[in-house]
């Protein structure tokens, strides 16, 4: 977490400093890390009543045009004339060699409209490929200026009832707006029920402070997020997925319809498919250490010889799982020789184990 001073401004910025906020640079943005409630508290508050995260650095791309669904098939390995209105599907930006530029939530809003959200840290870079790829085409590009918040936690649902917005008609990856220049999704990366709400800025601090003045809602940080989506097994893009990992490594061929997985329009569609015929070298695997000593991004991990053996790319504490928690990238034939593996820390080796994903179990409401 670096200097604030040439970071990027939160447009509630003033919301959370009267909230106490601790803020911290993130992806060329200030944003709040914790508040004083302290990480454990606002983690564990998700899990039990609703978590309000303001994630305004994330970028919304409004793509409408009678080209809108074939430029997203060129840009992502995903079929947009099998997404019903309001469906909405997590999807990859791939590059040439099929790592991965983004992960992209993709909604559709009607016959030649979509919604797509980006991750902060790559939204300049993933408009400028969106654009090149829709020239000559007949389809607009269109970043909008929101507030973007996510509400979290199983009483969302409730929450936003009682705020005068019932959206219990949606399950899990359905959005639609439900007013003029706003924009919801069941959705989210905690790996419980909730929303993510895209409003104008200028009606958003009204509704974040009805929000904030229902006694089951609580501001979360950025550490807690943190923490929530590691205890989740969701990937954060820099650390467990990058322009050098394909989905394939990733554990991520599932976000991929199947009929893709063999070849496509797609940028990256040949290097995809050689990459499966070719198998992994290795793979993203959830990881839990012995003890009570968390294992950080970068560490590396070795087999009982001491030879190379991997990397922690996310780990910390999980306070829901009530032990530390970690996903890194482990050598296939290690992970099915089921080989011992240890975290290096500081000249001390931590025996890890291979761990299934989720740590916690997730809770969307499916349909």
């Amino acid at each position: 977490m670096g200097d604030t001073g040439e970071l990027k401004q939160l447009p509630l910025k003033h919301l959370h400093e009267s909230a106490g906020a601790r803020f911290g640079g993130f992806v060329g943005w200030s944003m709040p890390i914790t508040y004083p409630a302290g990480v454990m508290k606002e983690h564990l508050h998700t899990r039990e009543h609703a978590g309000l995260f303001d994630i305004s650095h994330m970028r919304l791309f409004d793509l409408a045009g009678p080209d809108a669904e074939k430029i997203l098939a060129r840009a992502c390995p995903l079929d947009p004339a099998q997404l019903e209105q309001g469906q909405s599907k997590l999807s990859l930006l791939l590059n040439e060699k099929a790592g991965i530029l983004d992960d992209l939530i993709v909604t559709r809003l009607g016959p030649d409209r979509f919604m797509v959200v980006a991750n902060a840290g790559n939204a300049d870079s993933d408009e400028a490929n969106l654009r090149e790829l829709a020239k000559g085409h007949d389809c607009t590009i269109e970043p909008l200026d929101r507030v973007f918040l996510a509400l979290q936690g199983p009483a969302a649902e409730a929450v936003l009832k009682d705020c005068g917005l019932d959206l219990s008609h949606l399950y899990f990856m359905q959005g639609f707006e439900p007013r003029d220049g706003w924009f919801t999704s069941r959705s989210g990366y905690t790996g419980e029920d909730g929303f993510e709400l895209a409003m104008p800025i200028a009606e958003a601090a009204d509704m974040t402070e009805k929000l904030l003045a229902d006694e089951r809602v609580m501001w979360i940080g950025l550490a807690a997020r943190d923490s929530l989506r590691l205890e989740a097994g969701l990937c954060l893009h820099g650390q467990d997925i990058t322009a050098d990992i394909t989905p394939v490594e990733a554990a991520l061929l599932w976000t991929i319809p199947k009929e893709l997985r063999d070849g496509g329009a797609y940028v990256g569609s040949q290097a995809l498919v050689a990459a499966r015929a070719a198998g992994a070298s290795r793979k993203r695997v959830g990881l839990m250490p012995e003890g009570r000593q968390p294992v950080r991004a970068g560490t590396p991990l070795v087999d009982s010889s001491g030879a190379p053996a991997g990397q922690i790319t996310s780990g910390g504490f999980g306070p829901s799982a009530g032990a530390p928690v970690a996903m890194g990238y482990v050598q296939t034939d290690l992970i099915k020789a089921e080989a011992e593996l240890f975290a290096e820390v500081r000249g001390n080796r931590i025996p890890v184990r291979i761990h299934t994903l989720p740590f916690t179990p997730h809770r969307y409401r499916k349909g």
